[in-house]
């Protein structure tokens, strides 16, 4: 194997020796892409969580962009094919070059307004899921940068190993959480469920939503077995915490 082989896949150790005992995210991501821009060479590194729409990115530099080239970045996304490839493609690692020549690259809006002011010539983006956030699915993507010569298939192909650790690393770090209680009970007991965690007995909880007691029981008694609680304080707490938002019947 050639010294330049060896220090590749001792850069490709790295990370993954990182990765095997990162606890927190929050630590995790700054430590890590100073690594990352090792293992897949580059001039620059962009991190961008998304979960329901794109998030400001983490970035090394630090101040690779300004508000406003991010703001140009996010108006030019749509007619980015790189973008797409990541956000609705499989996300696998993939130079830009892949995709298109240097002359369409350079008619994009954001060549203009991003790419070039940031030393973007050459381009190799991936993205994998991300565990949760919110509740939501998540996925993340990264690029990197290079001002100089392209990417290599040893490059894409070690980006291709890191990418199925990240997204384990990440699965682990940001887990799904409890579900919403709206996504588990009915309209209806929702309703119940609200007045109970008011302080409504079942009587009360009755004539505020024009059924019977009986019925209020019933409600009761199916969504103790959705939330899987034992009782009344313990429904009532997982509406306070985990369904105040849930939509509630008139």
């Amino acid at each position: 194997m050639s010294t330049a082989a060896e220090a590749g896949l001792r850069r490709i150790f790295a990370v993954v020796d990182l990765l095997i005992d990162a606890v927190d995210e929050d630590a995790l991501v700054p430590a890590l892409l100073p690594l990352l821009l090792g293992a897949v060479p580059g001039d620059s590194i962009v991190w961008t969580p998304r979960a329901g729409g794109a998030q400001r990115p983490l970035t090394l530099p630090a101040d690779l962009l300004s508000p406003d080239e991010w703001d140009a970045f996010a108006r030019g996304a749509p007619a980015d094919p790189l973008v797409a490839h990541t956000t609705v493609g499989t996300g696998a690692p993939l130079r830009r070059s892949s995709l298109q020549t240097d002359r369409a690259y350079h008619s994009l809006a954001a060549w203009t307004d991003v790419y070039r002011p940031i030393g973007a010539e050459r381009q190799l983006a991936m993205a994998f899921p991300g565990g949760y956030a919110d509740g939501e699915p998540r996925s993340i993507c990264v690029a990197v940068n290079r001002s100089g010569s392209d990417f290599t298939d040893h490059d894409v192909a070690a980006a291709a190993l890191l990418r199925t650790r990240l997204a384990h690393v990440l699965g682990r770090l940001a887990p799904p959480g409890p579900m919403p209680v709206a996504g588990l009970v009915t309209r209806r007991e929702s309703a119940v469920l609200a007045l109970l965690a008011d302080g409504l007995t079942n009587q009360q909880i009755a004539r505020r939503l024009a059924i019977s007691p009986r019925t209020v029981d019933k409600h009761l008694e199916h969504a103790y077995a959705k939330l899987r609680v034992g009782g009344r304080v313990e429904a009532a707490n997982a509406w306070l915490t985990r369904g105040s938002s849930a939509p509630v019947a008139s």
